[in-house]
């Protein structure tokens, strides 16, 4: 696994909060990192674990550099602001990282137009926003990344008719980023998609996809975070246009042994996945 430091270097995250996204960037100030995460939970909820600013807390006991944002990733005006901050704190942006994402699997007459909405808004817009607003600052640093948490676009009807509206969504993440691995080539930034094989447990496959029972079958969200870190850590000129699976990632990095990230063995595969 590459272990480089990036003291100096500035991640720019949407969501963050709990899950996938707190992993990535406690992995990323574990290096020493400048993290900001901009994100909705500025207070406790009920519902779900963590806050932003408890995000930022445990950025900073890892080793980085945190600095939270509440605001919403729909919302040009705060993603813009998110960006404007990490600059005037930190000096600029080296890594994007689209990770704020909505998931509902509902069929198409059962899903309410506003949920529908809801995905297109946060999944496809968001990510367009967050993604603008970072390259003109990203364009001449060393090694720049988008990094976009979404699957292989695959056609099978499976994928296509299960969840019509969350698949458009998320093949529309991932759309954009490989259109920005070739738009943005010439810079020299990579746009590269992650995907876990397996489900992670985070509070959506708690609370929406299956309770105790399919968290028994999910790896920690740390494969993700440490698949992401070696993504980020390879040459932003070579290691770009890719819809890469952690478990690939960590494998080509020499990474054998997954057991640490539990889920025994009875894993469940997560969707989008052949395999």
């Amino acid at each position: 696994m590459a272990e480089q430091d990036w003291t100096g270097r500035t991640m720019v995250m949407s969501g963050g909060s709990r899950g996938i996204g707190l992993a990535i960037a406690v992995a990323a100030g574990r290096r020493g990192a400048n993290v900001v995460l901009l994100a909705k939970t500025g207070e406790p909820d009920p519902r779900l674990p963590g806050t932003v600013h408890t995000a930022a807390a445990e950025i900073e006991e890892a080793g980085g550099q945190a600095h939270a944002v509440v605001g919403d990733v729909r919302r040009e005006e705060d993603v813009q602001r998110a960006v404007d901050e990490a600059v005037e704190r930190f000096g600029g942006v080296d890594f994007c990282v689209n990770n704020a994402s909505a998931i509902n699997l509902l069929g198409t007459v059962e899903l309410p137009v506003k949920r529908f909405d809801l995905m297109q808004q946060i999944n496809v817009r968001g990510t367009f926003l967050l993604t603008r607003a970072c390259v003109p600052h990203m364009r001449g640093t060393t090694n720049p990344h988008i990094l976009t948490l979404s699957p292989p676009v695959g056609l099978k009807p499976e994928w296509l008719g299960g969840h019509p509206a969350y698949t458009l969504s998320k093949y529309g993440m991932s759309l954009l980023t490989l259109g920005w691995a070739e738009e943005f080539r010439g810079d020299g930034i990579a746009a590269n998609c992650l995907w876990p094989r397996t489900i992670i447990a985070t509070a959506a496959v708690q609370n929406l996809l299956g309770g105790d029972e399919a968290m028994a079958r999910a790896r920690t969200p740390d494969i993700v975070a440490d698949a992401a870190v070696e993504i980020l850590s390879r040459p932003s000129t070579e290691a770009t246009g890719n819809t890469y699976i952690d478990t690939d990632v960590l494998a080509e990095a020499g990474v054998t042994d997954l057991s640490k990230y539990g889920g025994g063995p009875d894993l469940a595969p997560d969707i989008f996945v052949e395999n």
